[in-house]
């Protein structure tokens, strides 16, 4: 190393030393320094104290909840053991889902209550067109009610559990009182069938549920909402039906705001029907009896509850079974007797009284035609055209019968007002038996008009009761009527009309204009009538009465009649033109009166005996 890389060194050196001394801390500021730096090293440790105080204290909390959490679900869990007993493992649970369906339905079943939750027909929509649902949500109740060891359980708020079956479309939910021990419901569905199986089975619960009953309580409850679009209609013709057991069917009253009815004998089936649509469970033996209730709501979509506390037959066996079937479908009659003559849930569909003949009417003549015409016109409107048609070819003979005895009232009209100008007014007796004797001599029967009127009656009210029944109007349109099976509208009115409504009703308008023309034209041909006083008011009063009732009625209904009435005009002046004559109406009358007497029948002898009575009774 040279002279001057020694000197430079020790400059530098010294010029380390200086300024290390000349910065270096006074004594003061090095315990001020040391001050601060205790304070610093206090605060952190008190933190790092706090700090462990804090999680200290959230595990002693975390502790105590746990041992509160353990000691409350203790006391839960011996809680719903003392309510519950055997069954206080299936009284928590989640509710979870599972469908069973075919071509045809489509049912959920809830594991909370392992029940039907809701059924939809597949083939068939909401007037709005949404998916036709039967029922469906919470609202549903169905469920059995028993005591266990002394311990009242309700199924419908326990959890089931699942077990497959042999087949999709088979599954069993179970109810688990021990692993060997369970009730059980089978659900079974077979392809393209409205029919769900269900089987209740019991096993091993004989020792478990009470003995002392025959019988347990089944709870099945359901809101009924509404399909269609004329809900008040759709309400009148939504009720619940049940079946005596080999007896006949009856039920609650559709019309009622509330009823309720005990039934202590034997039933098969019990249905909740709507307009179009049924939801029925039917027992494979019988139910032993039955608490039957239904309660309308004025509502926009809820029409009716339903509810029925069913008696089923039960037996203190290891293995006992309840075999039950649920019917889920449309109200087609060949549909529902296709489910078995001996149930006879064709009775579902309101074809009318029987006393009237309108049910046999319309089983054996109106179905079959309607559907012998549906296999090869889509149209539903010509249908119903054709039937019309072929209702009144039917019917023309007492058509004729009618106009014939029409028209000899008609000629003999002068006679008459002869016979009432000769005899005083105050006098009616005398009058009636002098007309009474022009009839009998000329061999008129003053009822001939009337009485095949009278027989063509239940065929008109057969039809007032197959158009709105008839699901095959449903949803089918013709002309601006959307619906046959409901009203139909031109026009929408901004207010409601009473009695009427809030829509106008083209069909209705037409059948009330049509039979006011047939009123007038009757008037004209029987003149005698205009003298009965009141009679012809009444007359043109009833259409202007029909106007506002079949307002909001099934639309096919008001084109049946309209029909009807046309076809009765053609008929009418096809008679007058080509079959009947006045003048040789009155000829006839005038050979027959030349005649002598015909015997009087019991039936006027007996008008007579007691018009002469009548006469001879002292006046007060």
């Amino acid at each position: 190393m040279d002279r001057n890389s020694i000197i430079g060194i020790v400059i530098i050196a010294a010029i380390l030393v200086v300024y290390g001394i000349i910065s270096s801390p006074s004594k003061e500021q090095l315990e001020k320094n040391k001050q601060k730096n205790d304070s610093i090293e206090r605060v952190i440790a008190d933190s790092l104290i706090n700090i462990a105080k804090i999680q200290a204290e959230k595990s002693a909390l975390a502790d105590t909840i746990t041992a509160d959490s353990t000691v409350s679900d203790s006391i839960k869990k011996e809680s719903l053991s003392n309510q519950f007993g055997v069954f206080s493992n299936a009284a928590e649970g989640e509710n979870e889902f599972y469908t069973i369906e075919n071509n045809n339905i489509k049912a959920i079943i809830s594991s909370k209550g392992g029940r039907l939750y809701s059924v939809e027909l597949k083939n068939f929509k909401r007037y709005d067109s949404l998916p036709l649902i039967l029922f469906d949500g919470d609202s549903t109740i169905f469920g059995l009610k028993f005591f266990a060891n002394n311990r009242s359980i309700s199924t419908n708020e326990m959890y089931f559990k699942k077990v497959d079956g042999r087949n999709p479309n088979e599954f069993s939910m179970r109810l688990y009182a021990e692993p060997n021990k369970y009730l059980e419901y089978a659900y079974k569905l077979e392809p393209d069938s409205f029919m769900l199986k269900l089987s209740i089975n019991f096993i091993g619960l004989n020792n478990i549920i009470s003995d002392n009953s025959n019988y347990l309580t089944l709870d099945w409850e359901s809101n009924i909402h509404s399909q269609e679009k004329g809900v008040d209609f759709e309400n009148t013709y939504t009720g619940l039906y049940y079946k005596f057991y080999n007896e006949d069917v009856d039920n609650l009253s559709e019309t009622s705001a509330k009823e309720e009815e005990t039934i202590r004998t034997k039933l098969k089936w019990i249905g909740y029907k709507q307009q179009f649509f049924s939801s029925v469970l039917i027992a494979d033996e019988s139910f032993q009896g039955a608490f039957i209730s239904s309660t309308q709501f004025k509502h926009k979509s809820l029409l009716k509850i339903f509810k029925s506390e069913i008696s089923i037959p039960y037996e203190a066996k290891n293995e006992y079974s309840v075999p039950l079937k649920f019917f889920f479908g449309p109200n087609h009659y060949n549909t529902l007797k296709a489910q078995g003559d001996g149930l006879e849930l064709e009775r579902l569909v309101p074809l009318g009284w029987g006393f009237f003949l309108m049910q046999w009417i319309n089983r054996f003549a109106v179905i079959p035609v309607f559907n012998f015409l549906e296999n090869y016109i889509s149209n539903y409107g010509i249908i119903i055209l054709i039937l019309t048609i072929l209702l009144k070819l039917v019917l023309f003979p007492l058509t004729y019968k009618s106009y014939q005895s029409t028209a000899k009232m008609r000629v003999l009209k002068p006679q008459i007002d002869e016979i009432n100008a000769k005899i005083p007014k105050d006098k009616t007796m005398e009058r009636q038996q002098a007309t009474m004797a022009l009839y009998r001599k000329v061999g008129v029967n003053p009822m001939g008009g009337c009485l095949p009127m009278l027989l063509q009656f239940p065929i008109l009210i057969a039809m007032f009761r197959f158009f709105p029944a008839s699901i095959e109007l449903r949803q089918k349109s013709f002309l601006w009527a959307d619906d046959l099976s409901s009203y139909d509208s031109i026009a929408t009115l901004p207010f409601e009309i009473p009695f009427y409504g809030s829509h106008v009703s083209l069909f209705t308008i037409l059948m009330t204009i049509s039979t006011l023309i047939y009123t007038h034209l009757q008037n004209k041909m029987n003149p005698s009538q205009n003298s009965m006083p009141g009679m012809k008011v009444m007359m043109y009063l009833m259409p202007i009465m029909f106007l506002f009732w079949f307002n909001s009625y099934a639309s096919g209904l008001s084109y049946y009649y309209f029909l009807a009435n046309v076809i009765t005009f053609a008929q009418m002046e096809l008679i007058r033109r080509f079959m009947i004559d006045d003048a040789s109406v009155l000829r006839k009358l005038q050979e027959s009166k030349a005649k002598p007497p015909k015997k009087k029948s019991s039936f006027q002898e007996k008008l007579e005996k007691m018009a002469r009575e009548r006469s001879n009774r002292p006046k007060r």
